[in-house]
């Protein structure tokens, strides 16, 4: 059986392998891999976390399955790189403790929000989440490189801080799952929109009622035959038999059976 690999399934390729470095780079830590090797891993699912999305949307393949697996890969990336710190460099999970507490406080936070009103995990990839994925990542390189913490360890645990605090505000915000949510502006223009979307189709319901109610005195009986329940059209009674004329183009006529109308 030949399996054919297209380059749409590079990106969510990428996105799993990104994943599976996780716990290999955990092996490597407790293996007693060298600080280079380690740091090496880092920086390649830096450059994956980068590239997929790149080429995903180059090649129109940037779906929301796409996005959701890239999510979930950080997560799983960064808590075996936290897991591996903790056993090589506990020292820097000492020196910062408070602050990786209340980022993996909000983390839980947040993600038990999403899950409770979208039943899946936010995709935002905002600029700050962007922006806290790279500063992590030289955080860690530089403790891999170095045996220690360095002054982006604290920077970085403060980041992640401010990034569930800004997913969690807009998933607040938002009604709906949303992906590639830019930031708190960009939500609570998505916001309005659908808020206006709504509007526009509650008005469409409405309209739509008024519709039957005004055209309710007459149902159709059959095949280009009608019959009158009830209202105010001189000379014609309840349960007459007629025909609807459109044929006017300004106004639909009840016509009788005997002529009336």
């Amino acid at each position: 059986m030949r399996f054919e690999f297209k380059r749409e399934q590079i990106p969510w390729a990428m996105a799993a392998g990104r994943a599976v470095l996780g716990p290999v780079l955990l092996a490597g830590q407790v293996c007693g891999w060298n600080g280079l090797t380690l740091a090496g891993i880092v920086v390649t699912a830096l450059v994956s976390d980068i590239f997929d999305g790149v080429l995903a949307r180059r090649w129109n393949c940037d779906t929301a399955g796409v996005r959701l697996l890239d999510s979930m890969a950080d997560t799983v990336f960064y808590l075996c790189v936290a897991a591996a710190l903790w056993m090589g460099q506990a020292q820097v999970w000492t020196q910062y403790g408070w602050l990786l507490g209340v980022l993996l406080g909000t983390e839980v936070l947040r993600f038990g929000f999403d899950f409770a009103k979208y039943g899946e995990p936010a995709s935002y990839h905002s600029y700050l989440a962007k922006s806290w994925g790279l500063v992590m990542a030289l955080a860690v390189t530089g403790v891999f490189l170095l045996g220690r913490g360095n002054a982006l360890v604290p920077v970085a645990l403060g980041m992640g801080i401010l990034c569930n605090a800004e997913g969690l505000a807009m998933s607040v915000i938002l009604p709906v799952w949303q992906r590639d949510v830019e930031g708190l502006r960009a939500a609570w223009r998505l916001r309005g929109e659908m808020k206006g979307t709504s509007r526009r189709l509650a008005m469409a319901v409405i309209v739509t009622a008024a519709a039957l109610v005004v055209t309710l005195p007459m149902y159709a009986e059959e095949m280009g035959q009608a019959s009158y329940v009830s209202g105010t059209v001189n000379g014609v009674t309840p349960s007459a038999m007629g025909r609807l004329d459109t044929t006017l183009g300004d106004a639909m006529v009840f016509r009788t059976n005997g002529g009336k109308g």
